[in-house]
């Protein structure tokens, strides 16, 4: 197989031949589906570097653990799955140190200026506001809310019940609006 060129098999068909030694069959596994785990993690983790890092040891995870997949999920959902706990674990090591990148405005018009100051102001509101909650309320939150998950989608991708995904959401909810309060009065 020369790099460009596309692989026919299936995903579980790359992983089975990882696991038998392919040495180029997990590298074409990630080739396909890290646009989206990227994304994942990106929307997972608190910044972009925190985001590298939790991928990194995702795919690390993965590829030490490839042999314990179970073909009763799909390797997507065992990769995602895979990605948001890395990330989950990154964001309880790294709690105290969040930090947002904040866009330069020299160009812009005052009008334009404030728009976008409150527009990242309001980012960062939100972004903190998530950091309050515990790692499986966020999960479920970010899934159902932010990525636009069902919950029966979430609940397979996060590898529990659809009940426990709706109790998660509507506690995190309820967090989120009691910290966010502060922006309806505004």
């Amino acid at each position: 197989m020369t790099r460009g060129s596309v692989d026919a098999r299936s995903d579980e068909d790359l992983l089975r031949a990882h696991v038998r030694g392919d040495p180029v069959a997990f590298g074409t596994l990630i080739e396909r589906h890290h646009t989206y785990l990227w994304s994942l993690a990106c929307r997972t983790s608190a910044n972009a570097d925190d985001a590298a890092d939790a991928l990194q040891d995702a795919l690390l995870n993965a590829h030490r653990m490839a042999d314990r997949f179970r073909s009763d999920a799909k390797v997507t959902s065992w990769l995602h799955r895979i990605v948001v706990n890395a990330c989950l674990d990154r964001i309880r090591r790294n709690r105290v140190r969040v930090t947002v990148p904040i866009p330069e405005y020299d160009v812009l018009p005052l009008a334009d200026e404030r728009d976008q100051m409150a527009a990242v102001d309001l980012s960062m509101s939100i972004g903190k506001a998530l950091d309050t909650l515990p790692p499986d309320q966020r999960a479920a939150v970010v899934a159902v809310d932010l990525e636009g998950y069902s919950v029966s989608e979430a609940a397979e991708r996060l590898g529990v019940p659809p009940g426990t995904i709706k109790s998660r959401c509507s506690r995190g909810r309820v967090r989120l609006a009691q910290v966010l309060g502060h922006l309806r009065d505004s």
